[in-house]
């Protein structure tokens, strides 16, 4: 039997940053999943300033920033016109990219196992997972960093519900400007025309060589519109933003288009000894409002930075320390306004009453006269790409 401090379950993002960051500690770290490399995963696909300054507390982000491509500027748009170009704050990076980026940083003190975890036994002193092979692992402390897996969480009476199915709908693709080597602008957000079309925005930003789309729409599985995405994304794209020709011209779709349903759950009968849940594993949160990450980031470092060192400077695992993460007041204000985004957002763009209308002109002519400041301040500081 190996016998380690923290035995974290599931390599992704949340659990390869942890290893990372414990590794770097110099806490004795087990880190099990079933991958040598990272498959490719319809994920979080670019980090804002405020993931990137969360990211800087965990002490990774010069390992990971050099794999990402800056956008330099952002256009802002809705109705076929330029709202505001303000400089960018986007790093764009495929998910696949940021967790295998992520691996690379994870000291070699760090024991990687690529099996899968099949069971989990806890209590306040000593945890114990076992291994698809029949090995066994004793830990002081059992991460759950496996997303949407609920598996293992059965086993010690854990559960999840379901508090919006389908909350959200992610189409991602790669967009090429038609007879043209590139595009105007660095990087594009593009408001709906319709709240009728239950649509949230287009974000064109680059990876690498390439222009990536995320389109955030709030339709079901079963939509129609969606079977067209598939058979000819380009069409259905300017049947959903007609005017946004405009400032993209003629448009070539390169490659598959990926699409991935978004549920809002939450999680039940966690605060157990022995064992923590962190990102995706304890809650859900819409990609829409492009939060998922900064949960992500914000577990990882207030465990790793915070509770940890601390629980490990006493015997035992009880029930009373893994509260205080849960407890964590900035882990509860990051919960709350992730929450908060992904309704209000929601409500935003497909609200077809007075209330709703009147919020996004208010939304818009705020912008407009943003941007209109900003090009009277520095008309020249923001270029075209």
């Amino acid at each position: 039997m190996r016998r380690t401090d923290i035995a974290i379950i599931g390599g992704g993002l949340a659990g390869s940053t942890t290893a990372a960051m414990l590794g770097r500690a110099g806490v004795a770290t087990i880190l099990i999943d079933p991958h040598p490399v990272y498959p490719p995963d319809f994920r979080c696909e670019k980090l804002d300033s405020s993931q990137v300054a969360i990211l800087t507390k965990t002490g990774l982000a010069d390992a990971i920033l050099p794999a990402t491509t800056h956008d330099h500027t952002v256009w802002i748009a809705r109705f076929g016109r330029l709202i505001d170009r303000r400089p960018g704050d986007q790093h764009g990076i495929m998910y696949d990219t940021l967790v295998n980026t992520m691996r690379a940083a994870i000291p070699t003190s760090v024991e990687t196992l690529y099996e899968k975890a099949v069971k989990i036994r806890t209590s306040d002193k000593q945890q114990i997972v076992t291994l698809s092979s029949g090995d066994e692992i004793s830990a002081r402390l059992i991460v759950l960093a496996n997303g949407l897996n609920i598996g293992l969480r059965h086993h010690i009476g854990i559960e999840r519900t379901i508090v919006s199915p389908c909350h959200s709908i992610t189409l991602g693709f790669d967009l090429a400007p038609s007879g043209r080597e590139h595009f105007d602008f660095g990087a594009l957000t593009y408001y709906p025309e319709r709240a009728a079309d239950r649509a949230a925005y287009l974000t064109l930003f680059p990876v690498r060589h390439a222009m990536r789309a995320n389109l955030m729409v709030y339709r079901d599985m079963d939509d129609p519109w969606l079977r067209e995405c598939r058979h000819d994304m380009r069409n259905a794209l300017f049947a959903l933003m007609p005017k946004l020709h405009r400032l993209t011209g003629d448009v070539d779709v390169i490659g598959p288009v990926r699409i991935r349903p978004a549920d809002l759950y939450v999680t039940q009968g966690h605060r157990q000894p022995g064992v923590v849940l962190v990102g995706d594993a304890f809650c859900t949160s819409c990609p829409a409002a492009g939060t998922g990450t900064t949960k992500v980031f914000t577990d990882v470092e207030r465990l790793c930075n915070v509770h940890i060192p601390a629980w490990l400077a006493t015997n035992g695992m009880n029930a009373t320390k893994i509260a205080a993460f849960y407890d964590d007041p900035v882990k509860q204000a990051c919960d709350q306004i992730c929450a908060e985004k992904a309704y209000s957002l929601k409500s935003m763009s497909i609200d077809t009453g007075l209330a709703g209308h009147a919020n996004r002109w208010l939304r818009f002519i705020v912008r407009r006269a943003i941007g209109a400041l900003r090009e009277a301040r520095t008309p020249h500081a923001v270029t075209r790409h």
